[in-house]
């Protein structure tokens, strides 16, 4: 059976997919980027590979992606990250349908891409400037509530009254925000829910910039937080598909790619 791996060298995370010949997904995994980028790829790689049972001689082809991307000598080939993303999305979703808009929220950046008919990037908008309304933003908030970022989903569906509004666009002012209502006695329901809506707000803004399109999927590790979703699919006013392991979209649409240029490479042999 042939291999071909993708590598996601985030700026926070480290994320490594394996497919087969048949683009299936047979293996992935994640861990923290720490500052050493490249050991850690590395590290993470050696460790997917022992629990599939693989070796790199089963490899035929890897492609690296990401923030990082350029610090791991051993790929093949090495591309951006939007065109990984978009690659992934659309053969994540083949079953759902049509993929024309892609968001991603980060653990330090959000971005919106927009496709054409034939799944190519048109047009693609990104915020890198603050951490308001990313991963990053999602932990902080989660550490001044004294709670788990696993909670953040259960406490969103748990508010009783309107979201709280949380104005700042900088991430430091608005945890500010967040102690200030904690001290007049709001519960940490209603914030959750106010700082999900802030963040879909944000994304909202983001999305129009590049065009918002029918066939929504979004990825990320804040993809995970259903109470994310709810809010973004409440302001948007549409339905978001996500997908199973809404985290490696990019390094496997690395992997994907890697597999293409490796049939194109030997079939013009």
């Amino acid at each position: 059976m042939k291999h071909f791996i993708g590598i996601d060298i985030g700026s926070t995370a480290i994320k490594i997919s394996v497919i087969n010949e048949e683009k299936e997904l047979v293996g992935h995994r994640i861990s923290g980027s720490g500052s050493m980028f490249y050991k850690y790829a590395h590290q993470t790689l050696d460790e997917l590979l022992r629990e599939l049972n693989l070796t790199m001689d089963d490899i035929l082809y890897t492609v690296a992606t990401g923030y990082g991307r350029k610090l791991f000598k051993e790929a093949d080939e090495n591309i951006s990250e939007i065109t990984a993303n978009a690659i992934g999305a659309v053969h994540a979703a083949k079953d759902f349908g049509e993929i024309k808009t892609i968001i991603n929220i980060g653990g330090q950046d959000s971005k919106a891409i927009s496709l054409d008919d034939m799944g190519n990037v048109v047009n693609f908008a990104m915020n890198d400037r603050c951490a308001a309304g990313t991963g990053k933003f999602l932990d902080a908030c989660a550490m001044n509530l004294e709670i788990r970022v696993e909670e953040l989903e259960e406490r969103h569906f748990n508010s009783q009254g309107t979201p709280l509004s949380i104005n700042s666009t900088c991430a430091v002012f608005a945890e500010s925000e967040i102690v200030g209502l904690l001290g007049n006695s709001h519960s940490v329901e209603d914030i959750v829910s106010g700082v999900h809506y802030s963040i879909a707000k944000r994304i909202v803004k983001l999305v129009k910039r590049v065009g918002i399109k029918e066939g929504i999927y979004f990825d990320g590790g804040p993809a995970l937080n259903g109470g994310l979703v709810n809010a973004i699919e409440n302001e948007l006013g549409k339905q978001i598909f996500i997908p199973k392991f809404p985290q490696v979209t990019t390094s496997y649409g690395a992997a994907i790619l890697g597999l293409d240029s490796y049939n194109y490479q030997n079939d013009s042999l």
